[in-house]
């Protein structure tokens, strides 16, 4: 083998004369070296580096990085020498082992530079290549900047049924060219990440939307009128101009949880993701046909994996379901939601082409808020959720009824006993698994709010008000309170501007003590205590919204432990396994 073979015509080796730059902090060649060899991709052939470009095409006219990746450290290569005369001395074999063993240090010194340069230039090239894929919306003063807070987080999944894209326009309403929020799932993942809960939105359910403030193309905010009376849920989004921020207040006006952060996707979304996951596995208990509802989708009873067009068509249909509603199809969504969750967990995860695929079509096809609107953000919001074991992960619909108000109900709107609980538990952070130790740690912290001193009944200062119990219950609970308990500095504040489901105690830092007084005269639970952060000022009273749960003076407010809703995990299919 020749010196230039062999990496140096000085006998040097190739990754001897990398040297690290202490100024950029990256390996350089030194100067006298010689040029430093190039590989045109820096991957193995699987990998899908080399044709990055051409699998971006979901990117419009984004312009896509260089395929190339930088040049990487030549490995280190172990030289034999040949024998010297009269090799066979001891000291001679010492001498080898030493430098046997330098050379191994050497060898593995060079081999890891390579793979930390390596893998650095191929990360950056990644990440910038995604961020430059996503998509993002300023919504404002709702949500958080933060990634992840040190609480639960609630992220909304919002479907968009915007018809734009080939093949869509078989959906219907082709005028549609901003959508609604069709499909919406609200992610609230438990402050300790052992379990989450999936709850679906129905499009039909019959609500309230609060004025919003939305961001213009020019910078400035324009207010957005909410409703006047109750409104489909579904015009929430896109419908007067409101954006996904709308949809974020709506949801927090009926669950009463902060919500953090919003992912939007289309009908192209859904072909491009599940495409890149391989194909969803669905499981039917009997044949799905709509072959005159213009999607032309026939599925068989069992197993089926569907892909692209099919998924979609899945997720839209309602033909031949039991009552062919929008209820019907939630369940089918959720069959899908969580059966891709398993396919990522348990097969796409494992294998790095694939996670770079499922990478590149989800942040071509996501909308999201600028507090996650980067791919280190989104891939640290995937390590958080990977952490949950599927089986913790449960899927439910918003508990609803038909609506009253309509002859022939086509509408919902919320279960008045049903929903409170189910909303009063994702306040508490209550686990809906059998996770008995996250169970009990909700329960411990909200707990330490009763405990402490408390204020003479004279001393406690509070404004009522009614947000859902019974009418006159304010009235009431104020005659009781300054006649029967010596509460004299209570006062009649009137209704509440929203409904509330549950019965809330707000109070300041400096008011703990008055409060729990309160909570033990009134019977409050301590999931009803809402500590603020600001002491209060003066004279300042506590505030305390009667909810749907009160029922009359003297009588507890009962915390709920269960709710009567279907319930489904994430690790359970319809098949038989």
């Amino acid at each position: 083998m020749d010196a230039q073979t062999q990496g140096g015509s000085d006998g040097i080796d190739p990754a001897d004369q990398w040297v690290l730059n202490p100024d950029t902090g990256t390996y350089e060649l030194r100067p006298d070296g010689p040029p430093a060899p190039r590989s045109r991709s820096g991957l193995r052939p699987e990998a899908p580096f080399a044709s990055a470009s051409a699998s971006g095409d979901g990117g419009g006219d984004r312009t896509a990085a260089p395929a190339t990746a930088p040049a990487r450290v030549p490995r280190q290569r172990g030289r034999r020498d040949a024998p010297a005369p009269g090799a066979a001395s001891a000291p001679s074999r010492r001498k080898r082992r030493k430098g046997a063993r330098k050379k191994v240090l050497l060898w593995t010194g060079g081999t890891l530079a390579t793979v930390l340069v390596g893998t650095s230039a191929y990360a950056y090239y990644w990440y910038e290549r995604l961020d430059g894929n996503i998509s993002t919306v300023d919504v404002g003063d709702v949500g958080s900047d933060s990634v992840l807070t040190d609480g639960p987080v609630n992220i909304l999944i919002i479907g968009n049924d915007v018809r734009v894209g080939k093949g869509n326009e078989a959906y219907g309403n082709r005028t549609n060219v901003t959508g609604h929020a069709d499909t919406t799932l609200l992610f609230h993942i438990a402050e300790d990440r052992s379990n989450a809960t999936v709850v679906s939105i129905p499009r039909d359910l019959m609500i309230s939307i609060p004025d919003c403030g939305t961001r213009q193309s020019d910078g400035s905010t324009k207010v957005i009128a909410g409703s006047e009376i109750p409104t489909r849920f579904n015009e929430s989004f896109g419908v007067k101009g409101r954006d996904p921020g709308c949809t974020m207040r709506t949801v927090e006006g009926i669950t009463d949880l902060e919500v953090d952060h919003f992912m939007m996707f289309d009908f192209n979304a859904v072909k491009t993701l599940s495409t890149a996951v391989g194909g969803v596995k669905v499981c039917l208990k009997a044949p799905i046909k709509d072959l005159d509802g213009g999607t032309d989708l026939d599925l068989p009873a069992g197993e089926s994996r569907i892909a692209g067009e099919d998924a979609l068509s899945f997720l839209r249909n309602r033909h031949g379901l039991k009552n062919e509603s929008d209820l019907d199809r939630i369940e089918m969504q959720q069959q899908f939601v969580a059966s891709m969750m398993r396919q990522l967990k348990e097969d796409t995860l494992s294998s790095p082409g694939k996670m770079l695929d499922v990478a590149e079509a989800a942040t071509n096809a996501l909308t999201v808020d600028k507090g996650i609107g980067s791919a280190g953000k989104l891939v640290t919001l995937a390590r958080e959720l990977g952490k949950i074991d599927l089986k913790n992960i449960t899927l439910m619909t918003v508990p609803v009824i038909d609506n009253p108000a309509e002859p022939t109900p086509v509408t919902v709107v919320l279960n008045p006993v049903e929903a409170p609980k189910l909303f009063s538990m994702m306040q508490g952070d209550v686990s809906f698994t059998e996770v008995k130790k996250k169970q009990k740690a909700a329960k411990d912290k909200q707990a330490a709010l009763l405990e402490g001193p408390r204020a003479e009944a004279s001393a406690v200062r509070v404004d009522l008000t009614n947000g859902g119990a019974p009418r006159g219950s304010a009235s009431a609970v104020l005659e009781w309170l300054q006649n029967a308990k010596g509460v004299s500095k209570s006062s009649n504040a009137g209704n509440a501007p929203e409904k509330a489901a549950r019965t809330t105690l707000e109070y300041a830092p400096n008011q703990a003590d008055q409060a729990r007084e309160l909570a033990d005269l009134m019977g409050l639970p301590a999931s009803a205590l809402k500590p603020g952060t600001k002491d209060a000022a003066g004279t300042e009273p506590m505030r305390l919204v009667l909810g749907a749960d009160f029922k009359e003076a003297g009588t507890p407010v009962a915390a709920p432990t269960k709710v009567d809703v279907k319930q489904s995990r994430a690790d359970e299919g319809e098949c038989a396994r």
